[in-house]
């Protein structure tokens, strides 16, 4: 049998140069011989090396019986590396999920050095020569769904418990009884929105610095007690106060979470999670609604109003969810061990899976640990990187055509599901087709015609019409998980994220209060002038804005490219060891568009 039909380690004799006795073919082969650990199964072609082995491709002298032994002793996945199986199709269950990176290159130490630090938390799993299979890659992220994800869906739907309460307490007479004038309940909603907007970029920085897996939970303890409190509520200032503390403390509630979610999961699978962590506020409002009916009732227990036992126990349910907090948010993926946990959310080799996964898709997650500060420079640096601009204008102009609507339509049960299949939809779009700017366009692209026959239409609009008018309009996909994804995925490093999140989430409220306040009581009551200007903010943003941030990410892509392009393997090469471009604005970094 010819040398290049047998599997043997390297630095043995050749098989031509030993007697029969001294040589085993394949069909002795057995697994004392060439056995490999489990890590080396899936390790590629470095491993092999690694390893010693050498194969040539399968001849058409080997029988199917030799190759089924081999296969017994190495494993499919060593087999079909070597050439002695066919590869599998990428989406097959023991395909190899691993997508390739910088980081199988020749120069991983380098750019280990160069990207990841010491004392990053997850260091001890970090491994670029390890590889997992489509079926585990699969199985690790159902796991954190249920364990990580789901539990942010229920600490958001706390803050949207607590923030969202008082409509109900409203309805429930509390104006009358505190004797406040509709004034003063505008002013504690506004006083509300410009608390949570200012709020965002400091605790953020707070998160960096203690990490989210205290800071969170730490918010959702204080907001949750003072709403508790507002059962004593007694005039003007306690309200005007507890307003303001509580949107206080939720303001940098959401960058943080979304912060700490990108530790889970990489570019790829982040948004479809985002839509559900949209989704899930929606589902909360149900719920809300459901135990307000009966919290309301209370009224007379004790000689108190509905509305105050409305405070005291919604606060009380969701001081629960943050003390559990405390308990179920790990610090990392590699660190979810604790002394009420000692096995912890995964296994060592399901933690590997986690990080390296993340750390292929964006090196640069490696770059700062989870209780980091943010220095005065970075902070500046996040600040003026003008390369997020194009994303701040989206997010302070795609939703104000939607809040006045939204606040003198009724939002019933049949939108709520027709929206939350269609943010559903369109978010999962987006990463079908690789494409952001266009499908992003579709909330306002879906407005626009239903803002027209507000205007057009003549008085009194029949029933019925109004009736599809607003079924359709409040059924609108949410693109928001879309554009926050965006957001981080174009940030570039983890400080950079910290900052454009904050930044992004505060031109949204800033949105927000432009929106609130577009409706005004001398356009009553068919608000055509305010619709008619709504109407050309739409054809801006679906003309021009979306465009033009499709059109801005490509132009710096190109460039880039073309200064890419033009270098020789060795000058880049050289680029990557002394750059000192961080995030976005390194040459092989690449905009989403």
């Amino acid at each position: 049998m010819s040398s290049k039909n047998q599997i043997h380690r390297s630095g043995s004799s050749s098989p031509s140069t030993k007697s029969d006795s001294e040589t085993k073919s394949k069909t002795d082969l057995d697994d004392d011989d060439i056995a490999l650990p489990e890590e080396y199964h899936l390790g590629g072609d470095k491993k092999l090396k690694e390893h010693k082995i050498e194969a040539a491709p399968l001849a058409a002298g080997i029988s199917s019986a030799d190759v089924d032994k081999a296969e017994s002793a190495l494993g499919s996945a060593v087999l079909r590396a070597l050439g002695l199986r066919p590869p599998l199709p990428k989406d097959a269950p023991d395909a190899i999920a691993t997508r390739p990176s910088i980081w199988d290159g020749d120069d991983v130490e380098e750019l280990k050095h160069k990207y990841i630090r010491e004392d990053w938390e997850n260091y001890e799993a970090f491994d670029p020569n390890f590889r997992w299979t489509v079926r585990e890659e699969k199985k690790v992220r159902r796991q954190i769904d249920w364990k990580i994800m789901l539990w942010a869906c229920i600490m958001f739907s706390a803050l949207n418990m607590d923030r969202s309460n008082i409509s109900n307490a409203n309805s429930d007479g509390l104006l009358k009884e505190l004797h406040f004038t509709q004034a003063d309940y505008n002013l504690g909603v506004t006083l509300s929105k410009l608390g949570f907007l200012c709020a965002e970029l400091p605790s953020q920085l707070i998160s960096k610095r203690v990490g989210p897996d205290r800071w969170i939970p730490i918010q959702v303890c204080i907001f949750s007690i003072i709403s508790a409190s507002q059962f004593w509520l007694n005039g003007r200032a306690s309200f005007l106060a507890t307003r303001v503390l509580i949107a206080v403390f939720q303001g940098g509630f959401i960058p943080d979470l979304i912060l700490y979610l990108s530790y889970w999961y990489d570019g790829r699978h982040l948004p479809i999670r985002l839509a559900w962590f949209w989704m899930s506020s929606n589902v909360c409002g149900i719920i809300t609604d459901f135990l307000a009916v009966g919290f309301l009732k209370l009224r007379g227990l004790h000689g108190y109003s509905g509305w105050r036992w409305l405070f005291l126990f919604e606060g009380i349910i969701t001081l629960a969810i943050g003390l559990a907090s405390f308990f179920l948010m790990p610090t990392s993926p590699a660190k979810t061990k604790s002394k009420w946990l000692p096995k912890g959310y995964f296994t060592d080799r399901e933690a590997k899976i986690i990080v390296n996964n993340v750390i292929r898709d964006d090196p640069n997650k490696g770059g700062m640990h989870n209780r980091q500060a943010l220095t005065l420079k970075m902070i500046w640096q996040g600040i003026t990187d003008y390369d997020m601009y194009p994303l701040y204008a989206l997010g302070l102009l795609f939703g104000i055509p939607k809040y006045p609507v939204t606040q003198y339509l009724t939002l019933s049960f049949k939108e709520l599901v027709l929206g939350i299949f269609t943010q559903f939809g369109i978010t999962a779009l987006s990463e079908l087709v690789n494409t952001r700017s266009f499908v992003a366009s579709a909330e306002d692209l879906w407005l626009l015609p239903c803002f027209i026959p507000l205007v057009a239409l003549k008085d009194p609009i029949n029933p019925w019409s109004y009736f599809a008018i607003e079924t359709v309009l409040l059924s609108y996909p949410y693109t928001h998980a879309i554009q926050v994804a965006w957001t981080s995925r174009n940030a570039g490093t983890v400080q950079n994220r910290s900052v454009s999140a904050s930044l992004y989430n505060m031109f949204v409220q800033a949105s927000a209060m432009i929106g609130s306040n577009v409706y005004q009581a001398s356009d009553k009551p068919r608000y055509k002038k305010a619709n008619k200007g709504l109407i050309a903010l739409l054809c801006f943003n679906v003309v021009f804005l979306y465009p033009g941030t499709w059109a801005y990410y490509k132009w710096r892509n190109r460039t880039k490219e073309r200064v890419w392009g033009q270098m020789s393997e060795e000058e880049r090469s050289h680029y990557l060891k002394t750059t000192t471009d961080i995030g976005n604005k390194r040459l092989d970094f690449r905009f989403a568009a």
